[in-house]
Formats: C-alpha cells, sequence, structure tokens
C-alpha cells in the first residue's frame, strides 16, 4: 500500500511540476510578446519623427525618379532587423502566435522602397528568414 501510496505522489508532482512550466513557458512568451511590441512601437517612433522616412509605405515611390536614399535605407535595415527577431521567436516558440505576421510582411515587403532594399539585404539574411519573406511575397 506505501508503494501505491509513493507512486501517486510522485506521479502529482511530476504533473504538478508539468503544470508549472507550463505556466513559466506562457508567461515567457508573454514577456517576449510585450518585448516585441516594444521594439515594434520604437521603431515606428522613428518613422513619426523623422520625415525623410515618409516614403518608404507610399505605394506609388518611383525609384526610377529618385532612387532609395540613405535614410529610407537605414529605416528599412531597422524594419529587418525587426522583422527578423520577430520571425525567429516565433519560428521558436517564444511569442505567442502572431496570426496575420506572414501576410503583414508580405504586404509592407511588397511596396518599392521594402522591396527595393530587401532585394539587397536579403543575401546578408539567415537562409530561412529569407525563404520566409519570399514566401510572403508571392
Amino acid at each position: 500500500v506505501s508503494g501505491i501510496g509513493g507512486l501517486w505522489a510522485a506521479v502529482f508532482a511530476i504533473r504538478k511540476d508539468a503544470k508549472s512550466r507550463k505556466e513559466e513557458a506562457k508567461a515567457r512568451k508573454i514577456s517576449n510578446l510585450v518585448a516585441i511590441t516594444a521594439n515594434h512601437r520604437e521603431l515606428w517612433k522613428e518613422f513619426s519623427n523623422h520625415p525623410e522616412y515618409k516614403r518608404v509605405l507610399d505605394p506609388n515611390a518611383n525609384l526610377n525618379e529618385q532612387p532609395v536614399t540613405s535614410a529610407e535605407e537605414t529605416f528599412m535595415s531597422m524594419w529587418i532587423s525587426q522583422t527578423s527577431s520577430t520571425y525567429e521567436a516565433l519560428k521558436d516558440d517564444l511569442l505567442t502566435k502572431l496570426e496575420g505576421f506572414k501576410r503583414d510582411v508580405g504586404q509592407s515587403f511588397s511596396l518599392p522602397i521594402p522591396n527595393a532594399v530587401w532585394q539587397r539585404a536579403k543575401l546578408l539574411q539567415n537562409q530561412d528568414f529569407a525563404a520566409f519573406i519570399e514566401s510572403a511575397l508571392k
């Protein structure tokens, strides 16, 4: 009888430990999401505070008439870095799922300036991240 009681106590302890680890993982995911969101907000504050970045979101930006500026290139480098961080965290299951992330990336990176900068920058990125962006653009 004491053996069965000890077995039940062990099972209970294991289940309690598993539940605790699951709760810790969930808390970590939420904490990571808060950090990613804060970084995203800072990136877009930069955008709002610098009129020279305005053209980045212009779907009619004509790169033949006015090529990508160094300021736009700098902003896009920050944007690509932020997107890469988010992608890596999602891939490693360190964030809660962001269901519209791929659609958002596809829509935004298909704009003229983001796309032009991406075409040059993708060779410097991790292969799986580059493949993700390319698949989002299709």
